[in-house]
């Protein structure tokens, strides 16, 4: 078995799509999955399974679907991956709030090369760069006040989900874990 991580994008923003994070734990054991963790409510999950990653994303999918009657796009990562996530920001040394900083990880790495014009401009404080698996954006006066966040959402749609730096980092470690 591998250590995977589920990135589970639009789940319990407000009052739509809830899903509670203890029962999902209980329905992805059920399905065979070990040492099935979360992190926060947002759907950030850590679990050991045999298979890709990608296709543990989409058992995960289909079991929130089944269980909650919630449709909800899932991006899996090896732990690997993940580490590539993290070694690859180029921003996390200017960054002073870690909530501010946030990592765009695509469903499909290709479709980053969409991002890269945008990565070229100048965006007055706030900082755009593309690595290999992930966007990494850097926004002092926050995610709603900025201008390249919107830009990164039209490029690339409901294709990617995002975390602030200090969830991956905090995902980062529980996949470390043993559990």
């Amino acid at each position: 078995m591998k250590r995977q991580v589920a990135l589970i994008r639009g789940i319990n923003v407000g009052r739509a799509k809830r899903v509670p994070m203890a029962e999902l734990r209980e329905a992805l054991t059920e399905r065979g999955f070990e040492n099935v963790r979360t992190l926060l409510n947002s759907g950030n999950v850590v679990f050991d399974a045999d298979g890709s990653a990608r296709s543990n994303a989409s058992t995960v999918q289909e079991v929130i679907e089944e269980r909650f009657g919630v449709t909800a796009r899932v991006l899996g990562l090896a732990t690997s991956e993940l580490a590539t996530v993290v070694d690859e920001n180029p921003l996390a040394g200017i960054a002073d709030d870690p909530s501010r900083l946030m990592v765009v990880v695509a469903f499909d790495p290709d479709r980053l090369s969409a991002l890269e014009p945008l990565a070229e401009r100048e965006w007055g404080s706030e900082q755009l760069a593309v690595g290999s698996r992930a966007a990494y954006l850097w926004c002092p006066a926050g995610i709603l006040a900025s201008e390249a966040n919107e830009a990164v959402g039209r490029a690339l749609g409901d294709g990617a989900t995002t975390r602030n730096w200090r969830t991956t980092l905090k995902l980062q470690a529980l996949a470390e874990r043993e559990p």
